[in-house]
């Protein structure tokens, strides 16, 4: 599968429901990773990047293996930070989310503090983080890893993982669980639209239960 076949109606509460129903009960990060603004939705394949505190970097290419992270992302990914949750600095900011749209990312989330957060706003690009923090990482993280399995939110996220994020959180779909979920959530999105209806026309809430199961 390379692109996602999710309805514009499907939010992450419907996808959460969708995973309890094919036994995935835990794969939704912590509730402190928010979006910068509540509007902001985003849909992506997992790029994923790890950091781990160190006061070492090279002086003539602090950011070189951040760089190699975003110069080798494609369209339809989201970036996913993974920090184990630290506060030590910010990971992502401006010029980071101007490289990544550029390249056709999705979005990004992060377990860690985000930095330029108005400038981030500014240009459109679908950012979640934890907190922010204005302070840079050269000389108090670096990068552990790209492109393996890490741990974010609370979350194991494999590369190729669908994540989906919004206003209510941030949601990991395994890659062998993306298209049976995938379709539960649209069939959901659908159902929840007749439900949305009855329910303001006056309908019991049991009635409605009985006729879509869908609550």
């Amino acid at each position: 599968m390379n692109e996602i076949l999710l309805d514009r109606r499907v939010r992450t509460a419907m996808v959460s429901d969708s995973l309890d129903v094919v036994g995935v009960r835990n794969n939704v990060m912590n509730s402190s990773i928010q979006a910068l603004r509540p509007e902001m939705r985003a849909v992506g394949f997992a790029a994923t990047i790890e950091f781990e505190p160190s006061s070492e970097f090279d002086q003539r290419d602090p950011y070189g293996a951040a760089i190699d992270f975003l110069d080798r992302l494609n369209p339809g990914q989201l970036a996913v930070v993974a920090t184990g949750g630290r506060d030590d600095s910010a990971f992502w900011g401006e010029l980071f989310s101007a490289a990544a749209k550029g390249r056709g990312a999705t979005g990004m989330v992060c377990d860690g503090p985000l930095r330029d957060t108005e400038a981030v706003v500014g240009l459109g690009f679908n950012v979640f983080g934890a907190s922010n923090r204005p302070i840079d990482y050269k000389g108090r993280m670096r990068v552990a890893s790209v492109g393996t399995i890490v741990i974010c939110g609370g979350v194991e996220v494999h590369p190729g993982d669908a994540v989906i994020a919004d206003a209510d959180g941030v949601v990991v779909v395994p890659k062998i669980h993306i298209a049976r979920v995938f379709e539960l959530a649209n069939a959901r999105a659908q159902s929840e639209k007749s439900v949305l209806k009855d329910l303001l026309a006056g309908k019991s809430v049991r009635e409605v239960w009985d006729a879509y199961g869908v609550l």
